[in-house]
């Protein structure tokens, strides 16, 4: 899948991971606080992704969240991430490309404080991932415009 991304977004690969900065981003990689902006997974980084003592494969039935520990909120590395449980509260399928249909999902979060849990922020983590060719795009930034630049992706 190929991206044309808008002036000011910059995509930084690292193996089958992509991390496309869409404003600030002191540290471009996938889960990172303070890195405004989404992420592009290929197969070989939702496939037996250790997590804990086992692994876990995306299939699409639960949010993308491998991490077992503690992971800093998106929008405040003092804050913990805590994943919302349960179902996604929007799925349905969304256009990437010239004939490719992805499963997308929202999923609620939240931002808790490390020592007490207090919930600090909500936001909502969208998920586009195309099946067959196993691409997962992630975002909690609520991107103005990805789902128009995920529509003209172009495959090769």
């Amino acid at each position: 899948m190929n991206l044309k991304l808008p002036v000011g977004w910059n995509a930084h690969r690292d193996g089958d991971r992509v991390v496309v900065a869409t404003g600030k981003c002191r540290n471009p990689k996938p889960f990172a606080p303070n890195c405004q902006g989404f992420w592009v997974f290929g197969p070989k980084a939702i496939t037996n992704v250790p997590v804990g003592g086992g692994s876990i494969t995306y299939t699409g039935k639960e949010q993308f969240h491998p991490f077992s520990g503690v992971v800093s909120c998106p929008f405040n590395a003092k804050a913990g991430w805590y994943p919302g449980e349960g179902k996604a509260t929007s799925t349905g399928l969304r256009q990437v490309g010239h004939g490719h249909k992805a499963k997308y999902a929202t999923w609620p979060n939240q931002c808790v404080t490390n020592n007490s849990g207090r919930r600090t922020a909500s936001f909502t983590q969208r998920e586009w991932f195309l099946p067959t060719s196993k691409i997962l795009v992630v975002d909690v930034w609520n991107t103005p415009g990805l789902s128009d630049v995920l529509k003209r992706a172009t495959w090769s």
